[in-house]
């Protein structure tokens, strides 16, 4: 009876003090992070010291460069693994005037991989495509455009957003304004059909026509923010204006005042270029060939300086590693983070990486990603995995109330097909997860916009994010077993099964047709 009882004594002793050097943990990370961030100084660093981070332009290189010895600086090793090659192109100038019938400078920017403008800009009228009959008669009028700048986007009737407009207007003006809106849009889509070309096949018949470039506007419904994207120009630059400028220019135009502007784009093309995910990685002790992932992709456009998409995933994940390499140097299973490259075009970094690490898809515990926004953890799907709900219930429960307690969960949930890097490894049967965000007015403001920058991070947030990765990730290590794997079949819109998400492959050498 006595020795049963002090192997029971022994056993609780141990038991306890397994619980005391978990809590132990958990408080170094929270106090490491709440009392020595250095998110915005990473952030500084890598929105206002590196920039944009456009696939294939040198910013995105030199962020590569950046992260792995921003880790190493930590002690953490690091490395840039090729995946493939993209078209090298990098952003000059963008000046915009216009000089006629007054002299302004217009606020807009070349659109991603746009042609440039000749050695110090050329001066044109701006003209808009008319209302034709046709296809026959938009062939007929494309050679007046010869020397001239296109203007293709819809006019806007407002330049307010709708909340503003719900909030001051009355309720009849607010009607009246939406459906003048409708057939505004209408007019304007029917007008761009009789031309008989695509959306992206009318600036390429503009431009062999001797355009001098197009000019478009892609509002995002918010003010002063435009959403920026491509060009599909092949020879003469395509810039974005603002709202305002380009309903100014619109307008002038169609009044027959014939605008004047000078455009000054300047971009260089640099061929293809090596494309890169960086992976830094503290190794496990106990299960060195077993995984714990942190993912977040590194990538931008480059309307703005890709602060919320995804520069705050980005900083995030470097941040847990720091916290985690200073408080649980030494964690049982080894942490992965992956920074990948090109997910704006497709997941491809991710996709590159879990084809090119096969082997290593079922040693993963578990992965955390984090993608849409600056705002605080506010969604966590169980992605399809039917027990889920056990160990990230478990993980979630260390976590500080006070970050967890508006957080909404859905278990099991079904995979993500798609949207993030995650769903590149949900493919691959590996227990990955989205911390999905707090909006902040995401989609209208600062996803893929002119305002994606520093002053957009709401840092209060994203140590909030920090400190529930960490100790989700330290659980998940110290997890003594590997979860299950086991899913559920998704169920489609009309409640039938479906298929799981297949894996796929990346596009290993892009921007070229």
């Amino acid at each position: 009876m006595k020795k049963r009882y002090l192997l029971g004594m022994g056993l609780m002793l141990l038991l306890v003090s397994n619980v005391q050097a978990q809590d132990e943990v958990i408080e170094k990370i929270i106090k490491e992070e709440t009392e020595n961030s250095q998110l915005k100084q990473i952030g500084h660093e890598l929105m206002d010291g590196v920039g944009p981070r456009l696939v294939g332009s040198p910013q995105m290189q030199k962020a590569h460069d950046w992260a792995v010895a921003k880790y190493k600086g930590w002690g953490i090793e690091a490395r840039n693994e090729q995946w493939g090659e993209w078209r090298g192109w990098e952003r000059g100038i963008s000046h915009i005037d216009m000089i006629a019938p007054w002299t302004k400078s217009l606020s807009g920017q070349q659109l991603a991989w746009s042609p440039s403008s000749p050695e110090g800009g050329a001066n044109g009228e701006v003209v808009v495509i008319p209302d034709l009959a046709d296809e026959a008669a938009f062939k007929a009028w494309l050679p007046s455009v010869k020397g001239k700048y296109v203007m293709i986007s819809a006019p806007q009737l407002t330049g307010r957003p709708d909340y503003n407009w719900e909030e001051y207007a009355t309720e009849e003006s607010f009607e009246k304004m939406k459906e003048d809106r409708t057939e505004s849009n209408r007019a304007w889509n029917e007008r761009l059909q009789k031309t008989g070309q695509g959306r992206r096949e009318l600036p390429l018949a503009l431009e062999d026509a001797g355009a001098l470039g197009i000019i478009t506007s892609y509002w995002s419904q918010g003010f002063g923010a435009n959403k920026i994207f491509s060009a599909s120009t092949k020879k003469v630059p395509t810039v974005d204006l603002s709202l305002e400028d380009y309903g100014m220019l619109f307008r002038l135009a169609e009044s027959g005042e014939k605008p004047m502007i000078h455009l000054n784009a300047q971009s260089k093309e640099n061929g293809m270029v090596p494309t890169f995910n960086t992976i830094a990685e503290i190794k496990g002790t106990e299960k060195p060939d077993e995984y714990v992932m942190l993912s977040a992709h590194f990538d931008s456009w480059d309307g703005g300086t890709g602060a919320t998409d995804n520069g705050t995933g980005t900083i995030m994940m470097m941040e847990v590693m720091r916290v985690l390499k200073e408080v649980y140097p030494n964690p049982k299973r080894t942490i992965l983070v992956g920074h990948w490259g090109s997910e704006e075009q497709g997941l491809n970094g991710s996709r590159a990486f879990v084809e090119d690490h096969a082997d290593m898809m079922p040693k993963i515990q578990a992965l955390f990603n984090q993608d849409n926004g600056t705002g605080r953890v506010a969604n966590v799907s169980g992605q399809g995995f039917i027990h889920s709900y056990d160990y990230l219930g478990r993980w979630m429960s260390k976590v500080p109330r006070e970050i967890t307690r508006d957080v909404e969960t859905t278990f099991p949930g079904n995979p993500g097909g798609g949207g993030s890097d995650y769903a590149s490894f949900v493919a691959a049967g590996v227990p990955a997860f989205s911390l999905s965000s707090l909006s902040w007015s995401y989609g209208t403001y600062t996803w893929h916009t002119n305002l994606d920058t520093y002053d957009k991070i709401v840092f209060d947030d994203v140590q909030n994010n920090v400190i529930m990765a960490a100790i989700m990730v330290y659980m998940a290590s110290e997890e003594d077993d590997m979860v299950s794997r086991e899913v559920r079949v998704p169920l489609g819109r009309n409640g039938e099964p479906t298929e799981w998400p297949a894996v796929r492959s990346p596009t290993r050498k892009g921007g070229v047709e």
